[in-house]
């Protein structure tokens, strides 16, 4: 390869479909949010459309091996589908676990000892990643990942450990889907503080639910977030919204 001046060029601003991670807890509309993506299309790990109308694979079933989904990745390639969506990362996880069990002929991921199925597993991560990676970049498909979060202990170099909220899985897929992600959202219900007197005129706070659902797409220490789209802190929990937060960024390009 030739290698000179002439082969600098100046970068573009990237106008392919988003890549999306979505985490909360249980039941506070993350597929919902993601049904109003457009033209969606779910891979279902777990039973969780209930009365949402929306195109599921495998018949609306759940898909039960990992080598399926890959499968299903695939043919999606070739639909007219805008969105994947799967649903959920920590319900495929267990699948990916026997994925590399079954290449390696273990009776559980923890057979190997000291992590090493876990690292194994990797591998098949990596292939999932890179299979919705060329649905996007080759075949103009947006993303959309949905996850259970989870508190877990943040040791960090710089400060005291804290908890904050993250995907629920190992460490191997959680830096995969952080590096993965153009948007990574923390969805949760709003809550406002009320501070009441009790009666030995102690002041006590208390958290009460708005009824707003919202996205959080910026990093806090309570949770793990972020945007390459310079996009507001919160936003409502809508696809529209999230839309509309991307594309002044997007035309101003």
């Amino acid at each position: 390869m030739s290698i000179s001046l002439s082969a600098i060029s100046k970068t573009q601003r990237n106008s392919l479909p988003p890549r999306v991670v979505v985490h909360g807890a249980q039941k506070v509309g993350k597929t919902t949010f993601a049904a109003g993506a457009y033209k969606p299309v779910f891979i279902c790990l777990e039973d969780g459309l209930a009365g949402i109308e929306t195109d599921a694979v495998n018949e609306g079933r759940v898909v039960e091996s990992f080598e399926d989904v890959m499968a299903w990745l695939d043919v999606i390639k070739t639909s007219d589908f805008g969105t994947v969506v799967v649903d959920s990362l920590d319900w495929l996880e267990p699948l990916v676990w026997q994925s590399a069990c079954t290449r390696n002929n273990w009776s559980s991921i923890e057979q190997p000892g000291y992590g090493k199925g876990y690292v194994e597993a990797n591998a098949d991560w990596r292939r999932f990643f890179d299979a919705l990676s060329d649905l996007r970049t080759n075949h103009g498909k947006a993303v959309v990942l949905i996850a259970h979060s989870a508190v877990k202990r943040f040791e960090a170099p710089d400060v005291e450990a804290f908890d904050r909220y993250e995907l629920k899985l190992q460490k191997g897929p959680l830096g995969l889907a952080i590096e993965w992600a153009d948007i990574i959202g923390f969805a949760q219900e709003e809550m406002a503080i009320k501070k009441e007197k009790d009666g030995f005129n102690n002041v006590r706070a208390r958290g009460i639910g708005t009824g707003r659902r919202v996205l959080h797409v910026n990093a806090k220490p309570s949770f793990i977030a972020g945007n390459r789209y310079g996009m507001p802190d919160t936003i409502d929990l809508s696809w529209n919204a999230l839309m509309g937060a991307m594309n002044p960024v997007a035309q101003a390009a």
